[in-house]
């Protein structure tokens, strides 16, 4: 709450010119003449940081603009509002224009902040989202229906903060909190807010598939949610292919992990064809769609299990990654795989120590039935081989291990291409969800290749040392394309408060970087075969 000198003298100063009171408070209650879900717009505007720490703070383009329009009241306000608005740091203004009865000024942090090279990412993209998603939240706080944004010099950037910052999944429940239309503010650059828009609305597809409970999506409703997503593309052809062709195709690994439920496997196979030449090799998507993991006879504690209904988070950010590159018309062709199953327990589940053969007629020691991604991910990979692809790159939730080395800063990045990992990598600069490069040593190869009843072992020899590195180091026994990548993206499966554009839930990451990539790959002329 303001001060009491502070309310006083910005009393005396705006009373001639001002009908409604304001407030410079980030909380508590409405000011008098106000009242929530009133008529109008919110608005959201941004302003910096002074590049001395005794200077005056600056407005955006947009944010000088509205300052005009009311006569300078705004920077009267932010004159005796205490100290410049730190990075992330809101102030919020009711009756400044009866077009928006509140106004939330945003502090973006310093202009033009770019590039940091210590953090792999663009600081000031990243600061736009944060600002835009806390201010477009207290709009919503104050329930009204529309809120107009400040492009903040990144009107991309900004269309992702408030579009990812108001998404919450509600579907169960009966009190929802209100629904909120984020809208550019002006006119100057609609075309990079559309398409900060689409790439955020195809990471908040990933986060509503890998939150909604495991009763709500299975393996078939999975795939028939994306289907639907993709119908209304004519480029786009979607294959739900079921168990009796996964047996046709050997699919021996994978189907020894479905044989444990009651829900049927499924293999979903999508045909994105954006090239101008649709026999151009494909850029081929692969993704882990456990829609919901026990960990079988190796059964997970139960604190946490019900997380394990977002096991498909490869399957959903691959997929949610097509629907985007669809919606964008990027010019590439592309194919999407996702087996997808449950692993559960049950007489017909596999044992630790069961002998399993998969497409390619390698035989695998399933000595932990919970290292069961990597089973389903063999066969899908071998499979993607028939598609004479430019690069291979799949995704998968496939170890705790990942989470431990990594946490929630980046997604670990196993590549046997320089070439792809300086496009994810790059992507992932501009996107902020980063991508951080691990090693595929020999090494590690080793300790699933030295297994005593068939070719591999589905868990190192070590047990848990270096467990992301020996898991990725499984999969590369079923490729043999010169560029693959395997995103090991379970650190960043949910979120809890490390990223502030993201609400505490499942993540949908790292969708964005995923899209950004492909819009990269669509460019590159470099012929990789």
């Amino acid at each position: 709450m303001l001060l009491p000198w502070v309310r006083r003298v910005a009393a005396r100063r705006l009373s001639r010119d001002l009908p409604l009171a304001c407030s410079c408070s980030a909380q508590g209650p409405s000011p008098r003449g106000y009242s929530r879900g009133a008529g109008g717009k919110g608005l959201v505007l941004g302003i910096y940081s002074s590049e001395k720490d005794e200077g005056a703070a600056q407005l955006t383009s947009a944010g000088d603009a509205f300052d005009r329009l009311v006569s300078g009241k705004l920077r009267e306000l932010l004159s005796v509002c205490g100290p410049p608005l730190k990075k992330g740091k809101t102030h919020i203004f009711h009756g400044l224009h009866q077009d928006f009865p509140s106004v939330v000024v945003v502090g973006l942090g310093k202009k033009n902040a770019g590039v940091n090279e210590q953090e792999n990412w663009n600081e000031g993209k990243e600061n736009i989202r944060a600002a835009v998603a806390v201010g477009c939240r207290q709009i919503q706080d104050l329930e009204i229906s529309c809120v107009e944004v400040d492009p903040c010099g990144d009107a991309q950037a900004a269309a992702e903060g408030a579009v990812l910052g108001l998404h919450e999944y509600n579907e169960l429940k009966q009190k929802k909190k209100p629904v909120v239309t984020p809208q550019l503010h002006g006119s100057a650059e609609s075309e990079a807010w559309q398409k900060g828009v689409v790439y955020a609305e195809g990471q908040n597809l990933a986060r509503y598939l890998m939150e909604a409970p495991a009763n709500y999506i299975t393996p078939i409703k999975f795939a028939e949610h994306i289907e639907q997503k993709l119908r209304s593309f004519s480029n786009v052809k979607v294959h739900i292919r079921p168990e009796s062709w996964i047996a046709t195709q050997q699919m021996g690994a994978f189907l020894s992990v479905a044989k444990g439920s009651a829900e049927p496997p499924i293999f979903l196979e999508i045909h994105y064809l954006g090239g101008a030449n649709t026999n151009d090799s494909p850029l081929v998507f692969v993704g882990k769609g456990v829609t919901f993991d026990s960990g079988g006879i190796s059964l997970k504690p139960s604190s946490g299990m019900d997380a394990m209904r977002a096991d498909m988070g490869g399957a959903a950010t691959v997929c949610s990654a097509i629907v985007t590159a669809a919606a964008l018309n990027l010019p590439l062709n592309i194919i999407g795989l996702a087996p997808l199953c449950e692993n559960m327990p049950s007489g017909k589940a596999n044992k630790p120590g069961d002998v399993v053969r998969a497409r390619n007629g390698k035989t695998i020691q399933v000595d932990n039935t919970d290292a069961e991604g990597r089973l389903l991910l063999a066969d899908a990979l071998c499979y993607a081989h028939n598609f004479n692809a430019r690069a291979i790159v799949n995704a998968a939730t496939l170890t705790g291990a990942m989470d431990v080395a990594l946490g929630s800063a980046a997604t670990g990045v196993f590549t046997n291409s320089s070439w792809l990992w300086t496009h994810l990598y790059e992507a992932s600069v501009l996107t902020g969800d980063r991508v951080w490069r691990m090693p595929l040593f020999e090494h590690y190869t080793k300790q699933v290749t030295e297994c005593p009843l068939a070719d591999l072992s589905n868990v190192g020899k070590y047990s848990r040392a270096g467990g992301a590195c020996t898991a990725a180091a499984f999969l590369k026994e079923f490729v043999t394309a010169s560029h693959w990548a395997h995103l090991d993206i379970a650190g960043v499966m949910s979120n809890k408060d490390e990223v502030p554009y993201l609400r505490k839930g499942m993540a949908g990451r790292p969708t964005r970087t995923l899209v950004e990539f492909v819009a990269r790959l669509s460019q590159d002329s470099h012929n990789t075969k």
